[in-house]
């Protein structure tokens, strides 16, 4: 039976690597049945809404996506329809594990972090007003709820894969109120998890403590800025965003994107890497329970990788998008599948 899965193409570079990603997924023969639909700009000057309600709805059926970059502008125009659709389905738990490929040359090779962020509140709400002209207010909304379900599905997390230690990130001496909630409620759940081992970091040493040695973290569990700053900051040590998978997790609907932009510059020249939407889709595989598609994708990729005769200009190829896809292809379809298994967490 076919999974019905939305996909969310997005603009720029997106539809691109989308296509791509979908062509790599249907090569392990797993089937599927897609919806898609625009976004952002593009589905405003078609539907005169943003987010129309034929996504809203087909997400509703279907609980899964698979998004491509959608820009959001800067200083002005519409919200984030990456935070849009974070509140719309309550997907509590941004998800992006960080891990090196081969033969893509990086300062801190056999990096393995996981960043657990908080999706709904906080500061990155962008819940604010302007109180006079020239004064305007931000606000920074935690809870306990939040807190405390953010923190159990990290812990949840780590002792289902076998993670041994977790670090809540805060700025708890200055915000004492917010982020002292925050840790308080981690510092909760963790009591329920003694073979995790759990500590506290502010979140500004732990920018310089990951630069000068990323090894010593295992889990980063953030609220939702600190997240967003610092999976960034760990997509560094792996050679950048355009490798690394993201995930939304809610209770009943998970969205999976590329953590990169639209990168309007290169959109429609072929030479866009789809790494990032690729490795999303292998999440995507491991939610759906096709784990051993999701592992014959990660080993036809770590081929085309070490191989390094068919990767795209920014990891130091020469080939474009299509190509790469091609030879990906070409991959699943040499490499034997490998053995089933019961659970495979590696991405």
């Amino acid at each position: 039976m076919a999974h019905k899965v939305t996909l969310i193409p997005g603009d720029g570079i997106g539809p691109e690597v989308v296509n791509a990603t979908v062509r790599i997924l249907e090569a392990t023969g797993v089937k599927f049945a897609w919806e898609s639909f625009a976004a952002g700009a593009e589905a405003y000057e078609k539907y005169h809404e943003y987010i129309p309600k034929e996504l809203i709805e087909s997400i509703e059926r279907t609980c899964v996506g698979l998004k491509g970059p959608v820009t959001t502008p800067i200083g002005g125009g519409f919200s984030s329809i990456n935070v849009a659709l974070r509140r719309q389905f309550e997907l509590f738990a941004n998800f992006r594990p960080i891990r090196n490929l081969p033969a893509v040359p990086t300062r801190y090779p056999g990096v393995d972090l996981v960043v657990i962020r908080e999706n709904t509140e906080g500061l990155y709400s962008g819940i604010e007003h302007e109180v006079v002209p020239g004064v305007v207010e931000s606000l920074k909304i935690i809870t306990e709820k939040a807190s405390t379900r953010i923190s159990r599905f990290a812990f949840e997390y780590a002792r289902k894969n076998h993670r041994k230690k977790i670090h809540a990130i805060h700025k708890a001496n200055i915000m004492k109120l917010s982020d002292g909630l925050f840790i308080r409620c981690s510092r909760s759940v963790s009591k329920e998890y003694p073979e995790i081992t759990y500590g506290e970091h502010i979140v500004d040493n732990t920018c310089m403590q990951l630069v000068m040695n990323p090894y010593q973290y295992d889990m980063l569990l953030l609220e939702n800025l600190y997240g967003d700053i610092i999976s960034d900051l760990c997509a560094a040590f792996v050679g950048g965003l355009g490798l690394v998978p993201g995930a939304n997790f809610g209770h009943q609907c998970a969205i999976f994107e590329a953590v990169h932009g639209s990168a309007p510059d290169i959109a429609g020249k072929d030479i866009a890497n789809p790494t990032a939407v690729l490795r999303s889709g292998i999440l995507m595989l491991r939610h759906l329970g096709e784990d051993n598609a999701a592992n014959h994708i990660r080993l036809a990729l770590e081929k085309v990788y070490g191989e390094k005769k068919h990767t795209t200009r920014d990891v130091g190829g020469t080939a474009g998008t299509t190509e790469f896809a091609d030879a990906m292809v070409d991959a699943l379809h040499t490499i034997p599948p490998p053995e089933p298994v019961l659970q495979e967490v590696e991405i």
